[in-house]
This record gives structure tokens, C-alpha cells and sequence, in this order.
């Protein structure tokens, strides 16, 4: 496929004239061809676009590893580092000299999922005496958390630091960013990062990320290369029943039939729709649900593989393997289900490895959480794509002034010290003795620590994405493992990095087909429902959304 450059130095048929076709029909999916970093286009018109090419170059920080402990498992195509061992707290090394702050206070707008720690709690107090300064959360529950962003965002009354997950930034949400907060790259785009040696060690792919209306106004959260969904299973009681992990779609099923009993209260599995997609090949999410084929832009609901996806999907809950509960739509409960043994089987973010690993491992020593492979259709190798080097961001208020804006950057610095630091063992574990002890020379967390240390500091900023839980090697070993395995498949999508801004006129386009997903696959509407509305959304924008993606490939090239 020829890159931008040659495109528009030949006489043949454009590579818009191409990709664009409105004809173009429900075709499989195969990943496109590198291609050169080409211009950029702005962001903050409304009219949407991205930012590459010696445009984002002059925006990112300049990289500079910092390492403090080698990973027990290295990294493998890709996959991230893991930890199995801790540093005694005399060995940890300080990555940052002194106190950052110089006594200012911070307001922070962010999500949690569980119970808020109360605000004057002894983490709190541990963490902002570490810092020099005064960090105020203002959480707000994860479920809910988009809808209350968007009131925040609308009006005057901003927090000084915003925490913005990407899943939560549908309709005008990026254009708000653009217009609330505030520009970074003054004080870290190249070298200036350098006085940040935290923020600098981030991969620049989760810069790049960071990128909005053509300014970099995020911190970022990288991510891990394949952890957004994975179908979790019971190991345990798989090994108890002596079920078979399956390796296809058909065995999937086959399974699911023979693990629930209903009178028994046990199904199956939760509701598998995110994992049937990657089954199936599916591509991701905005703005990663497009793949080429025989040089043609193809969306994600057009594709066959969808429509397969859901009528595998359909089959699941059509046969009763679903629990009720998830039926009903009740998702926030699907890991209390999981692990009381209700359901054996459901997909989740990688988070929940640790987490009902922890939560379980006193009250049900003999519990065990475990990744499945991801297969393919056909039971083959799966076809996979990789996760957004960032997916959540913090943002800074645009009307702090330069000292403010300086300060909260040392603050994140600190906050993003790498695994084996004083400052990591503190964000991440609190204090010695009061939130956590030494168990087999493992940091572990109490009751406290447990109520009060939760993702709250973390979400501000964080370092380089790793595996790293010593209180438990064995998972740290599966899932690097797991990890290793998933990514010798793994392909970036077609608009990997890149921070795109789809122009607002788009901007609800794709959200009937959530809802559509859970009608069709629960039987209420029809495959042929989901073909007319693939047919609405052509005719209702998304074909001329296509031809405005060709032009950001021609303009900037591919990321994969």
C-alpha cells in the first residue's frame, strides 16, 4: 500500500477516492500497512482531526528511562514488565530529593469505584506530608461518572485538577478540554521534562496520547498493551469440575452448556459481548474501530465478524448460559457473581486480576482467577489489536496561574515514581505499619489500607505500566505470561496514538449500537435490526465520517 507521499505524487485514483467508496461492503478484517507521518490538523476548530507528523514531534517530552529495579519477567513482544519481588522498605531508593511542594493546595475531580476514604483519613494526611503540599479529592462514583463530568465541564465551577477517563469522552466532551484546560507543553514538551525525571520516564507512545487540540494538556495513565477486556475464568473450580478451557467459539458454547445448572444457581458466564468481539476480530472503539481492507476504510459494525459476534453472542443468552442478572443488564454486580461461584466466566478489565485476587485470598484461600486465551473464529489464532498507549488522563485547570501549573507538576512527578521507589511503596501501599506489613518481605495491606489506599493519587499520574504485585508472584507470573502469549498476536489498529477529535456533528453517530448490542444479543431485536440500522448509520453520517478518516490518513498516515 503506498504511503501518503507517494499517493499524492501519482496519477492514479486518490487514496480518498479509494477508501471512501460508499459502496463499500461488510468485509473481513485485515490490518493496513504502515504508513509515513505525514502534516497535522487541529483539534480546537470543532471540526475535528488529530495532531502528528513534526506537529506532535516538537509537542512530546523528550523520553528518558528510569529503571530503578530490572523486572524479575522482562518484557516479551510488547508485554509489560513484571514484579514478583519487593525491596525492603531500607532499600528503596528516593526519586525525588525533598519535599516537592511549597505548601499549595489542590483540588482533584475524579472517578473511584468503591467507597470514598473519609477526606481526613491518615493516607491523606501521610501522602500531602510527603508532597508539601494539600491534595483535596473530590471523588465521584465510576458508574456514574460521565454524567457528572459533563454538568462540571459546562459550567464555571471547575476543579483544579480533572481526571478524565477516554471511554467517558463522547459528544463535545474533547472540545471542552481544549477550552478548560490548560497547556503543558511549556513546561514539558522536550527537554523541559528533564526537571520532571518521573514524568519524563513515561513511554512517549502515552504522550502522544496526551496530545488535545493540537496542545499537550494531559498526564497520563499509560496502559497495558492488552488489558482493557480479558475473559477471566474460575481456575479453581474449572480444575474441581475438570472443565476444559475451550479454544474456540464452538467450544465456548459446548462448555457453557455443560457448566450451568440453574437449580444449582450456576451459569456460565456474565455477558460476554466485549470479549465476542475480539473472538470474532473485531477492531476496538473510537477512534480505533476502523480496518482496511483491499484498500478500502471499513467501520466495525460493517464488518461480517460483527454481525457473527453478535449472533454468537445471542446464542449464549439464548441458551440460558448468561446469569439472569447480567440479562437484566446488572453489570456492576457481575464480580460479586463471579466470585461466589454463580458464574464461572466473565470479562473484565485487568484490574480485577489483582483485585479478586486480594479481596478472596483470606476469606477463600483456595479461590484462583485466571486469563483464557483469546482464540479466533475459526478455533485458529486470534486476530488481536492492541490497547491505546493511554486510556485516562488528568487535566489541569487552564486558569491556574504558571507557580500554580509548576507546582502540581513537581506534585506528579512525585506521585509518578516507578516500582522499587520510596515514593511508589507510599502511593501505592501507604505507611508502614499503619496501612500495610512486611509479609515474607511483601508489602501487604490491612483492613486500613485496604478502606483508605485506593487509586486516588494514582489516577493524577502514573508511571510506566508494569505488573507488579509481590504479595502475589504467581499471578504476576500468569499474567505476564498470559500477556506474552496474547501480544506474539497482536497488530496496532489503524489509528493507534493518535488523540482524534471526531468533528462534533459525529459525534453521537456510533452510540445507538451499544444499545442495539444489548437488544439483538438478548433476543429483543433482530441480526436483521442490527443490518438496517449498519445501512442508518451509512446514510446518517457515516459515510461522510469515513471519507473525513481517509483524510486524516492521507494527511497524517497510519499509527499501526
Amino acid at each position: 500500500m503506498p504511503n501518503s507521499q507517494a499517493s499524492a505524487s501519482t496519477s492514479t485514483p486518490s487514496r480518498r477516492t479509494v477508501l471512501s467508496s460508499a459502496a463499500v461492503a461488510a468485509v473481513a478484517v485485515a490490518g493496513g500497512a504502515p504508513l509515513l507521518s505525514g502534516c497535522s490538523t487541529e483539534e480546537s476548530t470543532g471540526k475535528g482531526g488529530t495532531t502528528s507528523g513534526k506537529d506532535l514531534k516538537k509537542l512530546l517530552p523528550t523520553y528518558v528511562a528510569s529503571r530503578v529495579v530490572e523486572p524479575d519477567i522482562p518484557g516479551v513482544n510488547g508485554s509489560s514488565p513484571g514484579f514478583t519481588r519487593a525491596e525492603p522498605a531500607a532499600d528503596l531508593v528516593a526519586s525525588v530529593k525533598g519535599k516537592p511542594g511549597h505548601g499549595g493546595s489542590y483540588t482533584v475531580f475524579e472517578p473511584l469505584w468503591g467507597t470514598p476514604p473519609a477526606k481526613d483519613c491518615d493516607y491523606y494526611k501521610a501522602v500531602n506530608e510527603a508532597l508539601g503540599a494539600e491534595i483535596t479529592f473530590q471523588p465521584q462514583d465510576g458508574n456514574t461518572y460521565g454524567e457528572k463530568l459533563s454538568a462540571v465541564l459546562a459550567s464555571d465551577d471547575i476543579a483544579d485538577v480533572v481526571t478524565i477517563p477516554q471511554w467517558e469522552m463522547g459528544g463535545k466532551l474533547q472540545g471542552a478540554i481544549s477550552a478548560k484546560f490548560a497547556d503543558l507543553g511549556p513546561y514539558l514538551s522536550g527537554d523541559k521534562v528533564r526537571k520532571y525525571p518521573n514524568l519524563a520516564a513515561i513511554p512517549t507512545a502515552a504522550w502522544q496520547m496526551s496530545v488535545f487540540g493540537g496542545k499537550l494538556r494531559g498526564l497520563p495513565m499509560p496502559s497495558r498493551p492488552l488489558g482493557g477486556v480479558i475473559p477471566f475464568y474460575r481456575e479453581d473450580v474449572f480444575e474441581k469440575e475438570d472443565y476444559e478451557v475451550p479454544g474456540s467459539p464452538d467450544e465456548f458454547l459446548a462448555l457453557a452448556k455443560e457448566i450451568t445448572r440453574p437449580k444449582s444457581k450456576v451459569w456460565a458466564c456474565e455477558d460476554m459481548w466485549w470479549s465476542a468481539q475480539i473472538f470474532f476480530g473485531c477492531p476496538g472503539e473510537k477512534p480505533f474501530y476502523w480496518v482496511e481492507k483491499d484498500g478500502r476504510l471499513v467501520h466495525k459494525v460493517e464488518l461480517d465478524n460483527y454481525l457473527e459476534a453478535l449472533e454468537w453472542c445471542r446464542k449464549l443468552f439464548k441458551g440460558g448460559y448468561v446469569h439472569p442478572d447480567a440479562v437484566a443488564g446488572k453489570a456492576n454486580d457481575a464480580l460479586t457473581r463471579f466470585t461466589s461461584g454463580q458464574s464461572l466466566i466473565m470479562n473484565d478489565g485487568d484490574a480485577k486480576w489483582w483485585g479478586a485476587t486480594f479481596e478472596q485470598a483470606e476469606p477463600n484461600p483456595d479461590f484462583k482467577i485466571q486469563a483464557m486465551d483469546f482464540f479466533g473464529a475459526d478455533g485458529g489464532d486470534p486476530t488481536l489489536y492492541l490497547d491505546p498507549p493511554a486510556r485516562i488522563w488528568s487535566f489541569l485547570n487552564k486558569r491556574l496561574s504558571k507557580d500554580r501549573i509548576e507546582e502540581f507538576l513537581d506534585l506528579a512527578d512525585y506521585i509518578a515514581a516507578p516500582y522499587g521507589t520510596k515514593e511508589q511503596r507510599l502511593i501505592d501501599y501507604g505507611v508502614e505499619g499503619t496501612h500495610h506489613t512486611l509479609k515474607h518481605g511483601a508489602p501487604v495491606k490491612n483492613a486500613k489500607g485496604v478502606k483508605e489506599v485506593q487509586d486516588t493519587y494514582r489516577f493524577i499520574a502514573s508511571p510506566e505500566a508494569t505488573v507488579a504485585y509481590p504479595d502475589f508472584p504467581q499471578m504476576v507470573k500468569d499474567w505476564c505470561a498470559w500477556m506474552q502469549r496474547m501480544c506474539e498476536f497482536a497488530k496496532k489498529p489503524l489509528f493507534y496514538g493518535m488523540q482524534i477529535q471526531e468533528p462534533n456533528r459525529y459525534a453521537s453517530l456510533y452510540t445507538p449500537f451499544e444499545d442495539l448490542a444489548k437488544d439483538v444479543v438478548r433476543g429483543r431485536k433482530s441480526i436483521r435490526d442490527a443490518q438496517s440500522a449498519i445501512s442508518d448509520w451509512r446514510s446518517g453520517g457515516g459515510d461522510k465520517l469515513r471519507d473525513w478518516y481517509v483524510k486524516i490518513l492521507e494527511k497524517n498516515g497510519s499509527g499501526a
